[in-house]
């Protein structure tokens, strides 16, 4: 722990966020540079952090990056106990050329950006329905995923399936059908390559039935969730559960950060960005903005 100076006057921190260990700089209203510390991430850590910040000071606010990973933990303890705290992203790429890269120089340029006024962003709490919905977001994308992959396989064995066994499974009409005869083979000893087809989809079909399952339990979870909080958008015309938790997911914790429907669109990327020059007068297409949002609006 270092200390140059121990001013009574407002500071601002800024923490550069790790796994194992975060790096914080104190700076003075005035930009001067007032000491630094390096803690573990844990919430011993967090205390010696507060208690720390709290010595140099009145603390304004913590600018700390990777509120949404690493610096989620500490967001949370210092929002508990009443600190202003702004999500900084990391130093550019130029910035990094031309002053160079390590923990307390990323910390001292978040505190900087704070003091500077150019981040605004609040981190998300981490304990609101929000949250909540984003958890079991991941649990049903990722299993869609897995699902789409075991069903890519199956076809991928069924092609290149010995041909008696290729035309037994011709004829079975209606993918649930299919998929529930495959479940319920019999491959018997290993002894041919029918037989290691058999086990393959047998394995292959029930992993999708059971994926299946997990599926349709989380969108149960989320329609329960959204319904909770935004009933009126559940409601709307077209919009399912999983739109809706895609939708909330992107204004996140902080509604009032999306003041219009302008706003809105630029979010997910769904307005038009102007490319005119001289008499041209025209538009392009939105590439950037939130594409899995982007990708609900027109589900």
């Amino acid at each position: 722990m270092m200390s140059e100076t121990v001013p009574d006057t407002d500071v601002v921190i800024g923490v550069d966020t790790h796994k194992l260990t975060h790096a914080a700089v104190a700076i003075s209203a005035l930009g001067v540079r007032l000491g630094s510390v390096t803690i573990p991430a844990n919430s011993t850590g967090y205390q010696t952090l507060q208690a720390w910040a709290q010595s140099l000071g009145t603390i304004r606010a913590f600018g700390v990056e990777g509120t949404g990973s690493y610096g989620a933990g500490l967001s949370r303890f210092l929002s508990k106990h009443g600190h202003c705290v702004f999500e900084v992203n990391r130093p550019n790429r130029q910035q990094r050329h031309q002053k160079g890269k390590d923990d307390p120089l990323d910390a001292e340029s978040a505190a900087r950006s704070v003091l500077a006024g150019q981040v605004t962003a609040l981190p998300k709490s981490g304990t609101s329905t929000i949250e909540m919905i984003r958890h079991l977001k991941v649990a049903r994308d990722t299993a869609v995923k897995a699902r789409s992959q075991a069903m890519q396989a199956l076809k991928s064995i069924i092609v290149s399936a010995p041909p008696m066994l290729r035309e037994q499974l011709d004829q079975i009409t209606g993918k649930v059908a299919l998929l529930r005869h495959l479940a319920a083979l019999r491959p018997g000893p290993l002894t041919s390559t029918t037989a290691s087809a058999k086990a393959s989809l047998r394995a292959i079909a029930r992993r999708w039935l059971v994926l299946t399952a997990e599926v349709k339990d989380h969108d149960a979870q989320l329609e329960q969730l959204t319904q909770q909080l935004a009933p009126d958008l559940v409601q709307a015309h077209g919009m399912g559960a999983g739109t809706a938790a895609e939708m909330l997911l992107l204004i996140g914790d902080n509604r009032e950060r999306v003041r219009s429907a302008a706003a809105f669109a630029k979010l997910c990327g769904a307005c038009p960005i102007p490319a005119s020059s001289g008499k041209t007068n025209r538009h392009r297409l939105n590439r950037g903005g939130n594409r899995q949002a982007n990708a609900a609006l027109y589900r």
